[in-house]
């Protein structure tokens, strides 16, 4: 964020402000951010909001992102997943300091589906399984080992047997109502364009907007 002029990765998109599918663009920024992010180029803020309108914000992975939405996952007993259930609309920021660029995403949410959440389950780190179904996620904790406790009582228990999704643990897709790109410029000076649409499946109009 600072006033520096835009590094090479930049000036090579110096064009993007001329793309028409938002979510193609998306894709396209996501792969060029795996290669040059060296950690989490999927990470994302999430934020949501609680029964008095007070935004929370924290950071989690993207899993999943197509012309559907964006895709993570929680335990749905946890502060976003109490949010979410009172006011099921979302806003997601990706920032990846090493191209100058972010995208900001805002809209409505709904539940992935049961066979979705297997899936994706499925291919977590059996340690993270168990960890998943070890975590009162949010809720006060007494101590690390406690914590601790319950997961080795877990590993015991499921011994070399699958870790079956816990029925609280789920996800979460963020259906895209605006979605906005922004670049780097010399002196702040920088591109941004905004796709917006009044419902899921209506056309996308675009505008560009002062940095």
């Amino acid at each position: 964020m600072t006033d520096q002029k835009p590094g090479p990765q930049a000036r090579e998109m110096a064009d993007f402000t001329h793309a028409n599918d938002p979510f193609a663009l998306f894709a396209e920024w996501l792969k060029e951010a795996a290669a040059s992010e060296p950690i989490d180029p999927d990470a994302m803020a999430v934020a949501t909001a609680d029964a008095d309108g007070l935004p929370n914000l924290r950071m989690i992975l993207l899993k999943g992102a197509d012309e559907r939405g964006f895709v993570f996952y929680t335990n749905k007993e946890s502060a976003k997943g109490i949010e979410l259930a009172h006011n099921p609309k979302a806003a997601l920021l990706f920032y990846w300091k090493s191209l100058g660029r972010q995208i900001r995403i805002r809209g409505p949410i709904e539940q992935a589906s049961d066979a979705e959440a297997d899936a994706y389950f499925a291919t977590r780190h059996r340690d993270s399984r168990i960890g998943a179904c070890a975590s009162a996620q949010s809720r006060p904790l007494a101590s690390r080992a406690v914590l601790e406790e319950e997961v080795a009582r877990l590993t015991k228990a499921f011994g070399s047997g699958e870790v079956p999704r816990p029925a609280y643990w789920g996800g979460y897709r963020v259906i895209p109502l605006e979605i906005e790109f922004w670049r780097s410029g010399a002196y702040r000076l920088h591109d941004r364009i905004v796709f917006r649409r009044a419902s899921p499946g209506e056309p996308w109009s675009k505008t560009r907007l002062y940095p």
